[in-house]
């Protein structure tokens, strides 16, 4: 029986000039108990759907037709009165943002009350006892509902809104993008106690994301729009194993597997459609490597197509379609050029020795007058890496790890605690001695929001241009040097873009607009701190494929971090994957993900989402989160969560050099083969309940 039906619904926003039709036409339902996925770009109308499915569109937002029904009922004529008894009660919602959906000056439990109360006429006891019940189900000690969302870690402040969500025992979850911007192990985590309890409530949930690997192993069912249309729908994996439409293709192909090593980065050319104007001819055309006049024509309708649904004019060619999908030249990406890389490093750019960045934490009067030593947060400790001309260098970990405090320790955008960094064979000291602005032109940084990171009253023009005039360069070089740069990252013509604004960007170009403020000075090292970890899967296969590109040609010397392992494979010569301040792996890219010899190497791994359905990915779950950084304990850090730690481990800290094969290091006493398929899958049935409680015995930061 369906609970939700969505059918032939149209949504559009009212605007100074002229609306915007955000939604066109789209249908969809989801059976009691089911999972669905929406998939799509930024800008597809995935979020509007669930925001009319919810009864919370915007004030300038209008359902124009259709229908919206829930057990039953239509929601379109709800009052607000009658909304209040269906949201929470029978419709809940996981938000993509915790942070900012959690009130920072109440606790975590008083929000939860909150909301119950709201809705239930019970005592505060009472309410209290389903607080704790709640947070007990998301794995979560309920004697932390006293605690603020500033004490929680953003894995549990995304666990205390799933809390929040199954308060009232929802039928229907809807989670909009719900693992955004957090590491591949909370992620697993979040996703697993999900389906956990979807299992044990019977409740459905209602998938809206970018993330083609979470929809393609959570849902059953799954619609992937485009330009507020429905462009494919049906079973999730007879979907994501053969798909129908160009752009259900091009989605697959851009999102990276973490096997596929040194595979040229498939991105969709273009942008989004204009919606100022209702859609006539397939809204996809214009990025379409297979379009026709007949598709300017019109939109073509959903038609079945081998058991799915699929709005393409040329189903009967998807067999054929498909095949050439897989190639990037289909797409208008030009091959990559290997003719210049023979697998020889060229000379070392940077070296780390030792390197350490300490937080000391504040103490107590008393701890003041008996002259207690302070503790320290080892945020980087003793950190040994070199990066090579032409060589992208990936660091990988989860969050809180120290990945962005070595980066810009590295830039100079910290000071180092202890240890040296060299730049060409000279110390980074010397260097920013004789000059900063010459420091500054060698090493350049690029930063994870370009939502930030831009000035907003700076058109790219000024931007990008602004390193060069603090570096004193003359006004005819800077505009040729501008130009050349701006359309080196994509932004072709640059006569399109230098006058305009971030705020008239999207977020993949202003994404480019970063990397050519960076490029721009022409620098030796270029430090990348997760720069595509907001943007959808095939702006982010762009930024890949043009940082591979400025590597290759330019013989820069990059360094990628991200936790996103998937990505790495794809552009990174050596991986180095860091753990609670130390690098507890590194090597050759292939060597790294094909034989992992650090049992936590082989859990990010096990982690990262596939899309292809015939591969039965064994979620890998470690207990717990890295222990408290200011109280570690002795020995391996990673002790206390390793399937394989003995006395020995908890004894002494191992060195890199406890192995060693051909570069591939690994901080290990006993590294092994074949850790991921069967150390770890065997530790996880093995302490099934273990592992189950200890996800919610997370360190408080």
């Amino acid at each position: 029986m369906s609970l939700l039906e969505v059918d032939d619904v149209k949504i559009t926003y009212r605007m100074p000039n002229r609306d915007v039709h955000a939604v066109n036409n789209v249908s969809f339902s989801i059976d009691e108990g089911d999972n669905y996925g929406l998939v799509g770009e930024s800008g597809s109308g995935k979020s509007t759907v669930a925001k009319a499915v919810l009864g919370l569109l915007d004030d300038n937002g209008e359902i124009r037709s259709g229908s919206i029904r829930f057990d039953g009922r239509e929601l379109i004529d709800l009052s607000e009165r009658d909304w209040r008894s269906v949201r929470w009660e029978e419709i809940s919602y996981i938000p993509q943002s915790a942070m900012d959906s959690l009130d920072p000056v109440m606790t975590v439990g008083a929000q939860i009350r909150q909301a119950i109360r709201k809705h239930r006429n019970v005592s505060k006891a009472t309410a209290n006892e389903r607080v704790a019940e709640v947070f007990e189900m998301v794995g979560l000690d309920p004697a932390r509902t006293g605690d603020y969302p500033h004490q929680f870690s953003g894995g549990m402040r995304q666990r205390v809104t799933i809390a929040m969500a199954l308060a009232l025992d929802p039928d229907l979850i809807i989670a909009d993008e719900p693992t955004t911007g957090l590491d591949v192990i909370v992620q697993d985590k979040i996703i697993d106690k999900l389906l956990e309890i979807q299992e044990k409530t019977g409740s459905s949930l209602l998938l809206i994301t970018h993330d083609v690997g979470v929809v393609a192993e959570t849902c059953d069912e799954v619609s992937v729009l485009y330009g507020g249309k429905v462009m494919e729908q049906g079973n999730t994996d007879e979907v994501f194993r053969a798909p129908t439409n160009p752009y259900s293709m091009g989605l697959k192909n851009a999102f990276p597997e973490v096997d596929e090593f040194d595979e040229q980065a498939i991105s969709i050319p273009g942008s989004l459609p204009d919606l100022t104007r209702e859609p006539t001819g397939c809204v996809f055309r214009n990025r379409c490597p297979f379009a026709t006049e007949e598709c300017g024509e019109r939109h073509p309708p959903l038609v079945e197509t081998d058991g799915q649904l699929s709005a393409c004019h040329y189903t009967d060619r998807a067999d054929e379609m498909r095949e050439q999908a897989k190639d990037p030249e289909t797409w208008g990406i030009e091959p990559r050029d290997e003719s210049g890389r023979t697998g020889d490093t060229g000379d070392v750019i940077l070296e780390t020795r030792g390197l350490e960045k300490w937080f000391e934490q504040p103490q107590g009067i008393l701890d003041d007058f008996r002259g207690n030593d302070p503790d320290y947060v080892k945020a980087v400790n003793d950190v040994d890496l070199t990066v090579h001309e032409g060589e992208i260098v990936g660091v990988a970990g989860e969050s809180g790890c120290g990945k962005s405090t070595l980066a810009e320790v590295i830039a100079a955008l910290q000071e180092r605690t202890g240890g040296e960094i060299h730049v060409d064979g000279t110390s980074v000291d010397e260097l920013l001695e004789e000059s900063t602005k010459k420091f500054r032109s060698q090493v350049q940084f690029i930063f994870q929001d370009p939502f930030d990171s831009l000035n907003p009253r700076q058109r790219v023009e000024a931007a990008v241009s602004e390193p060069l005039k603090i570096q004193g360069v003359d006004r005819e070089a800077i505009d040729r040097r501008v130009r050349q740069t701006v359309e080196d990252v994509g932004l072709k013509p640059a006569e399109k873009y230098l006058d305009k604004l971030p705020a008239q960007l999207s977020g993949g170009e202003r994404q480019r607009v970063a990397i050519a403020q960076a490029l721009v000075l022409e620098p030796r090292l270029l430090i990348c701190d997760e720069p595509a970890s907001m943007l959808d899967v095939s702006l982010k296969a762009n930024i890949l494929n043009i940082l591979r590109e400025m590597a290759d040609e330019r013989d820069i010397g990059i360094i990628y971090i991200s936790h996103d392992l998937a990505s790495l494979t794809q552009i990174a010569d050596r991986l180095a994957v860091m753990y609670l301040g130390r690098i507890a792996e590194l090597g050759d890219t292939e060597d790294v993900v094909r034989t992992p010899k650090h049992p936590y190497t082989a859990s990010l791994l096990a982690a990262s989402p596939r899309t292809d359905p015939d591969i039965d990915r064994q979620r890998v779950l470690l207990p717990g989160e890295p222990p408290n950084p200011v109280d570690l304990p002795n020995g391996c850090n990673f002790a206390p969560r390793c399937p394989k730690a003995t006395e020995e481990c908890r004894g002494e800290e191992p060195s890199r050099s406890a192995f060693a094969d051909d570069g591939h290091e690994a901080a290990c006493y006993f590294p092994v083969d074949d850790v991921e398929t069967e150390l770890l899958e065997r530790y996880a049935e093995e302490h099934e309940d273990e592992i189950s409680n200890a996800i919610g015995e997370e360190m408080t930061l």
